[in-house]
């Protein structure tokens, strides 16, 4: 059993807005820079993720996304069902067809299925982060030491054109 592609860079762009949330709306090419997520495949993703009423939208210069509610209110399998991905350990994706007689381990694999499940569901977005919050707040300070120094040498190149003047 494995989580595609789909439930994985949905919880990621998720975590990314919950980790980024205090700098207002973010753009998907935002997400998709830092996260390394094709732009077109987090605007499919984002449609089902503010369809199902996870993420608000705002237009315009200066919009992007942000969460629709606090992230500790947002499980983990909320985001994962959101983008019509299931969880599920059997073979035969729980329809009991495996074999004529059925799967002697049917029980056993759909048991463990409810098992993720549940666990995904118990988890929020920001207890995720915060299990994280070493790493994140070294990621936050890297990229705000990044901006301070793109800002600067902006700011140092006019005053260099000033000068020349």
């Amino acid at each position: 059993m494995r989580l595609t592609t789909k439930g994985r860079y949905a919880v990621t762009a998720m975590l990314d807005l919950t980790i980024n949330r205090d700098q207002g709306p973010i753009t998907l090419a935002d997400i998709s820079q830092r996260q390394g997520i094709s732009l077109s495949y987090l605007e499919q993703l984002f449609a089902k993720l503010r369809r199902n009423g996870l993420v608000d939208s705002a237009r315009g210069p200066g919009g992007g996304y942000k969460l629709s509610r606090p992230a500790d209110k947002i499980a983990v399998g909320d985001v994962i069902a959101a983008v019509d991905e299931h969880v599920d350990a059997t073979r035969c994706k729980g329809m009991k067809n495996c074999k004529e007689e059925g799967c002697l381990s049917h029980d056993l694999w759909n048991d463990l299925s409810k098992q993720i499940r549940d666990f995904l569901q118990e988890i929020s977005l920001a207890e995720v982060v915060s299990k994280r919050a070493h790493e994140v707040s070294k990621i936050v300070s890297v990229r705000n030491k990044e901006k301070k120094g793109t800002a600067r040498r902006g700011s140092d190149k006019a005053q260099g054109r000033a000068a020349q003047r």
